[in-house]
């Protein structure tokens, strides 16, 4: 898994009614973008996470060019 800052990553839910959470990736801590990565979730909350298989890179979209 590599990613690079924000990137979003998609952690989904590991039981029945669960729901998936969604995290921008801030910093990341390892080397050629592996993880940990320093995340921030949608409630504002901050940690450090070493994905499992349950979760998914997203990455940011490049901005278009200009012409």
């Amino acid at each position: 898994m590599r990613a690079n800052e924000g990137d979003l990553l998609l952690v989904h839910g590991r039981t029945v009614g669960q729901h998936d959470r969604i995290a921008e990736i801030v910093e990341v801590l390892g080397t050629d973008g592996e993880p940990p990565y320093r995340v921030r979730f949608e409630d504002g909350h901050e940690t450090v996470v070493s994905p499992g298989p349950d979760s998914v890179v997203r990455h940011h979209a490049a901005e278009p060019r200009r012409r």
